[in-house]
């Protein structure tokens, strides 16, 4: 069997691929691109003459097999996108995913991403971090998304959007992350490569009134404040509970009665369960 080399290319700067991959795009029987117009200026670029086949997300079902085949033949194949790593907010996996399951080698070529080097000059804090990728654009499916990662324990992420829905975008996001630090990159690696770095609101008011806003890629990293019904919810219920009663100066049932009725992140079952283990405690009082 033939080998099948991921291979990463520039993001903008050219001089920013690898000798390894260069090696490796040199040797291979063909490259699989996303685009053959994008990847014949690299190729032309540094000289290196190779068939192309196109393969993108609206043939990637039926060229896969189509690759996998070569591969089985023992041709050896690279697969590149437009820019940066196939497979991240790129065509790839489904051709991975079979060559994975058909026992063919896959092997990394590393290079540029959009997502790490955003994250690396964004100045916030990148211990942990989740990739989101393009935002749905459907209003239902965006707003299923959003409250997923308002959820999320992790606190940075990554989102990727295009120049002529960054201002909408960000309409949305400064009135659901309110307080939250923000670094948008553009044009990264690129010659009017430049970033805006802040508090969400004024972030926002930099590029709704920039008028170069709608040109270039944009990789957006955003820390979120901590989820507060995450930090709430690390107390415990009988705590809060009897916090209530102190702080309201009532019985236990009307303190049960205030959490089910103001506190919409904590489940009614959850809440009786801990009344009735505070009730044991109590030797059975349910009163102040």
């Amino acid at each position: 069997m033939g080998n099948l080399y991921v291979v990463a290319t520039p993001i903008g700067n050219l001089q920013d691929i690898t000798l390894r991959a260069l090696d490796i795009l040199k040797s291979v029987d063909y490259i699989a691109c996303e685009d053959t117009r994008q990847t014949i200026k690299l190729l032309n670029h540094f000289e290196i003459k190779k068939k192309l086949v196109a393969y993108h997300k609206f043939n990637e079902l039926s060229k896969s097999n189509f690759i996998i085949d070569d591969l089985k033949k023992g041709l050896d194949i690279a697969i590149v996108t437009d820019a940066g790593t196939p497979c991240i907010s790129d065509p790839g996996y489904i051709l991975i995913r079979k060559a994975r399951e058909e026992g063919i080698n896959v092997y990394a070529i590393p290079g540029a991403s959009a997502v790490v080097s955003a994250l690396s000059v964004s100045g916030i804090d990148t211990a942990n971090f989740a990739f989101i990728g393009f935002l749905p654009t459907d209003n239902t499916k965006f707003n299923e998304e959003i409250d997923r990662i308002k959820n999320l324990t992790v606190n940075t992420f990554v989102i990727y959007e295009s120049p002529k829905r960054i201002v909408k975008l960000f309409s949305k996001l400064v009135e659901i992350f309110k307080d939250a630090t923000v670094y948008i990159a553009s044009d990264l690696t690129k010659i009017h490569e430049r970033g805006f770095y802040g508090r969400i609101e004024d972030v926002y008011e930099q590029i709704k009134n920039d008028p170069n806003i709608e040109k270039g890629e944009y990789a957006i990293v955003i820390e979120k404040k901590p989820n507060e019904s995450k930090i709430e919810n690390t107390i415990s219920i009988e705590a809060m509970i009897v916090d209530t009663m102190i702080k309201d100066n009532c019985s236990m049932k009307e303190a049960i009665k205030n959490l089910n009725d103001n506190n919409k992140n904590l489940k009614k079952n959850d809440i009786y369960e801990a009344s009735l283990k505070l009730k044991d405690l109590l030797g059975g009082k349910n009163e102040k």
